[in-house]
């Protein structure tokens, strides 16, 4: 439920039987998942996530499964399972839905003495540059492996903050997508670990610092046409009425999302002024400070007309992250609402009364704010079904309540002798 990789393994052999029956696991351990009554689950394999390749020497495979209950029935308290109910809504609806995704990281090396983190050794690199060091040779060490894991990266560069890197995902189905992150994430940190240095996909590892985002593309297609339903070439923006209703679904939902894009304490210390980060409800073209972007495309080029969604950050459950998406987007195609004027100006100079003039809200300035907001908005509540969205809540509330108790190395820093 949290994002982060589970996993079982069995011999060769035994993958037959996995495929045909399932292969039983406990499932009262894991968070979010059944109680202790109803703990009995299966993993069934999806033979088209199936890589094989080698660790350690030995030739070994890996598949993602989906899970199901004893009956067969798909557990209501599986990610996969709920963007795959999202994407079947779509499909309803006339469309595919795929994304491209901007992801970014930091590789880093840790202090042990200080219990520190700073990045990987001589890296004072920035945007764009190519320094000869060991995060560069590690980036392209990460992306050899992906390759032999079926996984296509468009490009790879350094990123504005110092040891922070960046892998762009080619366009592909949401799912296929989100069974790659998370095999992508587990990749890279092993990778970066074989080479001594620590991968990190937190939001805001380091204070002053770009943090990381997961900038992420969207188009809906029109089912079995191939056709981009997001165009329309006499439009200004080349934005059909599909593509307005999709964005003003998403800039609606906003708060709630916020909650499943960026879902931890430390996510909010990237929605700041200052490092091309979202704070204002708004969408733009040319604005970096936008929470939804419509980058520029050719005038016929309509392949390229997509949605960047610049919320979601590395730390994120692809699944329940594009569910969430994928759902605010059509209930905004549902009820057709209308599209609000976009806003080109630089939003981190905006005032609360000058947001107001334009009737801007802002996005959440805490992980507590967020899940307030989650809690209330219904078109998230079908998105993940009662059972996932209150077991989501109730770890996110207990993650809250645990980072509310502590006392900071800030709060020493600047009390301690003061006062």
């Amino acid at each position: 439920m949290l994002g982060t990789v589970k996993s079982i393994t069995i011999p060769a052999q035994r993958l037959p039987h996995a495929v045909r029956g399932g292969e039983w696991f406990d499932g009262s351990s894991v968070e979010g998942f059944a109680r202790v009554f109803e703990s009995d689950m299966f993993l069934r394999p999806d033979l088209d996530t199936l890589t094989i390749g080698e660790a350690d020497g030995a030739r070994s495979a890996q598949v993602i499964c989906d899970l199901l209950t004893p009956d067969g029935e798909r557990f209501a308290g599986d990610p996969r399972g709920v963007l795959a109910r999202a994407v079947a809504d779509a499909a309803a609806l006339g469309f595919d839905y795929a994304v491209a995704i901007e992801l970014e990281f930091f590789l880093l090396t840790a202090d042990q003495a200080g219990g520190g983190v700073r990045p990987g050794r001589h890296d004072r690199a920035s945007y764009f540059d190519h320094p000869v060091d060991i995060g560069s040779e590690v980036r392209q060490e990460i992306v050899d492996a992906l390759d032999r894991l079926g996984i296509t990266i468009d490009a790879s560069h350094h990123e504005v903050a110092a040891g922070q890197y960046e892998l762009d995902l080619a366009l592909g189905n949401a799912l296929r997508s989100a069974d790659q992150l998370v095999t992508l994430k587990h990749a890279v940190k092993a990778v970066a670990q074989r080479r001594g240095l620590l991968a990190t996909f937190m939001p805001k590892p380091i204070f002053g610092a770009a943090g990381s985002g997961m900038h992420t593309h969207q188009i809906l297609t029109d089912l079995g046409k191939d056709a981009n339903a997001f165009y329309d070439r006499g439009d200004q923006y080349h934005l059909s009425p599909v593509a307005k209703h999709f964005i003003a679904g998403q800039l609606a939902h906003a708060r709630a999302l916020s909650a499943l894009v960026a879902p931890l304490v430390n996510s909010y210390k990237r929605f700041v002024p200052g490092f091309e980060a979202p704070v204002a409800i708004s969408w733009a073209q040319l604005n970096r400070s936008a929470l939804i972007r419509v980058p520029r495309a050719g005038s016929s080029d309509r392949a390229a007309i997509r949605i960047e969604f610049r919320a979601p950050d590395p730390s994120c459950n692809p699944y329940l992250a594009f569910a969430a998406m994928l759902h605010a987007g059509l209930s905004g195609i549902r009820q057709k609402l209308p599209l609000p004027p976009p806003v080109e100006e630089n939003l981190y100079a905006f005032d609360p009364e000058r947001l107001a003039r334009h009737q801007l809200g802002h996005l959440p300035a805490s992980l507590a704010e967020a899940l307030k907001d989650l809690r209330q908005d219904e078109v998230m509540r079908d998105a993940l079904g009662v059972h996932l969205l209150e077991r989501f809540i109730e770890a996110k509330e207990m993650e809250w309540q645990s980072y509310e108790k502590q006392v900071t190395a800030w709060e020493l820093d600047a009390y301690l002798e003061a006062y």
